[in-house]
């Protein structure tokens, strides 16, 4: 079945039944030609004998002489009859003689010969000697012949058997050479599809080796017609489709890398709803919707009813739209742009913006500009009103007077100490930062340091306590920055500790973390909700405390950004009701032990 379905089976059989419909048509045409032109031949022989007999008959006297001698002259095959009236006077058969044929009788063709001078030639069946009781097809030739006066006939046929043998034998000299002609044919046809079909096929194997992604295949060139010119064609076009394939995946896998760097999240969608590509942050986003609203399967691959919306809004004005959403406590800001096709719009682009960060920030720039006017509104209110006060004379005595200047002295300073520090943090915030490290020894560092307070310690009864795991441990740091550190820690800790309370500097060195120091405190801690602000500025976990002795609300921020200028990290920890301890690491410079 597949045979009669492929190239070589179809031309085959339209070569091989075109020829064989050639030469049935020409082998009918043969035969009827042939025949005819035996049948017009023989007729034309009949005719010219029967009109020599006539004319022997008329030169020679005797009569009966002249028809022995034509007799003799027609040959075997031919017989002769000639009629006087309607009764045979002559006939090359002697039983025939003097009697009328029956085949005369109702003929009107032959009739005609008795009625004039007019020739007849005709086909019709006759009792043929030889042939039994069966009548044999003959021509029959008759010429009018004179004589005597009257008009006699003399007839001539001939039978067709003979002739029938030589168109059998025509017949099959014909037949032979057409299925002749169809052998060598079908072994042309065979030959010839051979010649066209297996270039074809190498094509077709070579076509599927393309479409399996093997562009190297190379169909072999046989012939420099039209088929190797084909064959030439496929090469350069599976060289071309291998160039333009690695520029498309060039292509792609940089529009990849392009998409999977980007911050922004890109979803692409068709008109459907249906998700074509996306890219790590619109993941993301992705899976923080599903979780919001319900993780379902079978629609995973759908695109956000917030998208479909925006979608809708730009099928209808032609332009992109925006949008915005809350999940998961992020604020997210949607794009949506159109995708035209051909003459519509086929989808869109949504490109989903994470501004979580950016609208912190401007929380916080806005919550820093409240802060600061409030950080400076109440010193600000007290220098303008102890200055009235000095300036009217309100104060009485000399030591008023002083009073009043040493507010408005503290004021100043308090006011000094917040700008300082602000220019500080937005030194450290922007980088600038310089820290000058130095080998110091730390127990003797740390005791120095915790000295320091034994003044305020003393008035809420305070003890300060400085631990040393190893108290020969020499490290690299900004000996000055980090007593900043230090001096903003235990401060709190003082300030938050109850009266008769332990503040504890704890020094310890892990070969993991480098030099850990915790500041330890005994107070009433720092609520949950409030851990995760502690080193914000201005951030104060007691709101209704004043600002007069509890500084800036800039010292943890600040901290926070030496640490971090050392490669180490600040983190806190606490329980309400059973005290707070910050820890910080220096990151390994330089260990010596004496």
């Amino acid at each position: 079945m597949m045979f009669w379905r492929s190239v070589v089976g179809k031309l085959w059989i339209t070569i091989l039944l075109l020829v064989s419909f050639v030469l049935i048509i020409l082998t009918v045409l043969l035969l009827e030609f042939f025949e005819n032109f035996q049948i017009d031949e023989v007729e034309n022989e009949l005719t010219k004998n029967a009109k020599r007999i006539a004319e022997i008959v008329h030169s020679n006297p005797d009569t009966k002489q002249a028809l022995q001698i034509a007799s003799k002259m027609i040959g075997d095959e031919t017989k002769m009859l000639v009629f006087e009236g309607d009764t045979i006077i002559f006939s090359t058969d002697e039983k025939d003689t003097g009697v009328t044929p029956g085949f005369l009788k109702g003929d009107r063709d032959l009739a005609k010969v008795f009625s004039g001078e007019e020739t007849i030639k005709k086909e019709m069946p006759l009792p043929i000697e030889g042939e039994g009781n069966r009548k044999t097809t003959a021509i029959v030739v008759g010429v009018p012949l004179e004589l005597k006066g009257k008009i006699d006939q003399v007839f001539l046929y001939q039978s067709l058997k003979e002739m029938q043998e030589t168109t059998r034998s025509t017949t099959k000299f014909v037949l032979l050479a057409a299925g002749v002609a169809i052998i060598l044919t079908t072994i042309f046809a065979f030959f010839l599809s051979t010649r066209i079909t297996a270039p074809l096929r190498k094509m077709r194997q070579a076509a599927f080796e393309v479409a399996r992604g093997k562009f190297d295949t190379k169909v072999p060139i046989l012939t420099q017609d039209e088929i190797g010119e084909l064959a030439t064609a496929f090469n350069q076009m599976g060289k071309q489709l291998k160039f333009n394939i690695n520029a498309l995946s060039q292509e792609k896998e940089h529009l990849s890398s392009i998409l999977s760097s980007m911050a922004d999240g890109v979803i692409t969608f068709n008109k459907d709803g249906t998700i074509l590509e996306t890219n790590p942050p619109a993941e993301r986003f992705l899976q923080s919707w599903h979780y919001e609203k319900g993780f379902n399967r079978e629609n995973a691959n759908t695109v956000p009813s917030v998208l479909m919306n925006l979608f809708d809004q730009t099928e209808m004005l032609g332009r992109e739209q925006i949008g915005g959403i809350t999940l998961q406590g992020r604020d997210w800001v949607l794009i949506v742009s159109p995708l035209y096709g051909i003459e519509t719009i086929r989808g869109a682009v949504a490109v989903i913006r994470d501004m979580t960060e950016e609208r912190k920030l401007d929380k916080l720039r806005k919550d820093f500009i409240a802060n600061v006017s409030h950080e400076l509104r109440t010193p600000i209110s007290m220098l303008q009103g102890y200055s009235e006060a000095i300036i009217d004379d309100i104060a009485e005595s000399e030591e008023e007077k002083k009073e009043m200047a040493r507010v408005i002295y503290d004021e100043s300073l308090r006011m000094g100490r917040l700008v300082n520090d602000l220019l500080d943090l937005g030194r450290m915030e922007a980088g600038h930062i310089t820290l000058n490290y130095d080998r110091v020894k730390v127990h003797p560092y740390l005791k120095r340091i915790a000295s320091k307070f034994h003044g305020l310690a003393k008035e809420k009864n305070i003890k300060i306590v400085a631990k040393m795991e190893e108290p020969g441990i020499v490290w690299e740091f900004d000996p000055d920055r980090v007593e900043q550190v230090l001096t903003n820690l235990i401060d709190n800790a003082i300030r938050h500790s109850p009266e008769g309370g332990t503040v504890e500097v704890i020094q310890r060195a892990e070969e993991r973390y480098g030099l850990m120091i915790d500041v330890k405190d005994c107070g009433s801690g720092i609520p949950q909700e409030d851990l995760a602000f502690v080193f914000e500025r201005f951030y104060k976990a007691d709101k209704a405390r004043t600002r007069g002795r509890s500084g800036t609300g800039l010292g943890l921020a600040i901290a926070k950004n030496i640490i971090e200028a050392h490669d180490g990290y600040i983190a806190v920890n606490s329980l309400e009701g059973k005290g707070t301890t910050f820890t910080f690491n220096l990151p390994r410079k330089m260990i010596e032990i004496e």
